[in-house]
């Protein structure tokens, strides 16, 4: 968006609002910045619609604002001279799940029109655009699904200087997939604020050279080995602290707290508890004089009503069906742990605490051939809402060459009908005993290419494995 309005006006600029001092939405610093620097309009990407008393407070300094967002309205919608947001009730745009940078997409479109520019003044940002849907986990249908494809063959063919460097950085040299957005680039863009500032990412997105481009992202590259330190060190600090309180390993719900926590990483470490303790789970850390934290629930599991149900303990909170933060007072964090568990243990189901994988199909080895390789890529870019096909073949052997790789992930070699296939699982170096007991197992994986020293292969990326009934 400033890199599109630059173009048509030259008094532009931009601010992001610091994570933490300023919180994540529209900032009363950043409109006072506006006013300091001369600048007449604001325009929101991804956050303003339930900014109604700081718009208001823009427009009595005189700056006007164009909300451009995503999530939904409260019942008083805030005095800006345009909104666009598809979720409005009296929207009529067919398509409802366009991410907070697609709708700004949508502007930046309508401005191409109307000033008589070239539509490729638009659609020159559609690689960002495609990581905007990758990164913000918005279905991949419809309209998300058109955007992205064209946004990925922009990607491989004319990058941005800011994706090229990252893709660099992260030792890329194949082709760019919505998976590779998902877990190579994003995370980099998001430890930027995690961390640190948001400002530098900015920064790379709009650098005019590779050169400049690449010192950004470098930037982002330390923040983002920060950011994974840190995410290490406190999921087993968390993961130590449930094991050694019997009581808590028996609850329905998670809440753990240590002062010292990142605040940038406590809702990724709530996603990593999830995955051993499979239930709605609370970090919290020590943020000032207050404890601050975020919430991630199980599929099926309402989170936002169970906090709103404790909000006696709780000084503020705000998040949606599966994923929440909260404040509270530090003398406030045993009560509210008891107050949540009782509230989770009364309302959620047993089936909800169990880990759910959706299968599509049940077939052989032999089946895993390039044919329905190229008609499963058809229905590419996946991602939610169109996932990737999983897949189950049942009765398999090991060949006796699997093995733990990196002390984590285990790299499969199994066998059935005289057809072997390889294949990783990542986080599975558990499984490992399975494999060697030489019995009969189930596997659930999906097919994707293995590309190494320029020869490519089908392989199998496994998500799960079971002894064989």
């Amino acid at each position: 968006m400033y890199r599109f309005l630059k173009k048509i006006h030259t008094h532009t600029g931009f601010y992001i609002p610091h994570r933490y001092r300023e919180g994540y939405g529209v900032s009363k610093a950043g409109i006072d910045y506006a006013k300091e620097n001369g600048f007449t309009l604001i325009v929101s990407l991804d956050c303003g619609i339930k900014s109604a008393d700081l718009i208001a407070y823009s427009k009595d300094l005189g700056i006007d604002f164009i909300v451009c967002d995503h999530h939904l309205p409260d019942k008083t919608l805030p005095p800006a001279v345009a909104i666009l947001n598809p979720k409005q009730d009296d929207c009529a745009y067919p398509y409802k799940e366009l991410c907070g940078c697609g709708v700004g997409f949508k502007l930046m479109q309508a401005l191409t029109d109307k000033l008589d520019l070239h539509p490729d003044t638009a659609f020159q940002y559609l690689d960002l655009l495609a990581t905007a849907i990758a990164a913000d986990i918005v279905p991949i249908t419809g309209e998300n699904r058109i955007l992205a494809h064209h946004g990925l063959l922009k990607a491989n063919q004319e990058p941005n200087n800011g994706i090229k460097a990252l893709a660099k950085l992260s030792g890329l040299i194949t082709e760019l997939h919505i998976t590779n957005l998902v877990f190579m680039i994003a995370p980099r863009v998001n430890a930027a604020g995690r961390m640190d500032d948001a400002t530098k990412a900015v920064e790379m997105f709009i650098a005019e050279t590779e050169e400049d481009a690449l010192k950004y992202a470098e930037m982002l590259h330390s923040d983002n080995t920060e950011r994974k330190e840190a995410d290490k060190t406190i999921t087993e600090e968390a993961l130590a602290q449930i094991s050694e309180n019997e009581e808590w390993k028996k609850r329905k719900s998670t809440v753990v707290f240590r002062p010292h926590w990142h605040k940038g990483v406590v809702g990724i470490v709530a996603s990593r508890l999830i995955e051993t303790w499979y239930r709605p789970t609370i970090v919290l850390t020590q943020s000032g004089d207050y404890a601050a934290g975020s919430a991630r629930s199980v599929p099926g599991f309402n989170l936002y009503e169970a906090i709103h149900a404790c909000r006696e303990h709780l000084l503020g909170y705000g998040g949606h069906f599966a994923a929440a933060g909260m404040t509270l007072e530090l003398d406030q964090v045993d009560a509210f742990r008891e107050k949540f568990e009782k509230v989770v243990s009364s309302s959620i189901t047993a089936d909800m605490l169990i880990p759910e994988i959706v299968i599509d199909a049940e077939i052989e080895l032999k089946d895993i051939r390039q044919p329905l390789y190229d008609i499963i890529s058809q229905m590419e870019p996946y991602g939610p809402e169109n996932l990737r096909p999983v897949f189950i073949t049942k009765k398999v052997t090991d060949t006796g060459w699997s093995k733990i790789v990196k002390e984590q992930h285990l790299r499969f070699s199994v066998k059935k009908d005289n057809v072997t296939i390889s294949g990783i699982g990542f986080n599975m170096a558990d499984k490992y005993e399975l494999l060697q007991q030489k019995k009969q197992i189930d596997i659930v994986y999906t097919i994707e290419v293995n590309e190494w020293k320029g020869n490519t292969s089908l392989q199998i990326r496994v998500i799960d494995c079971r002894l064989s009934t």
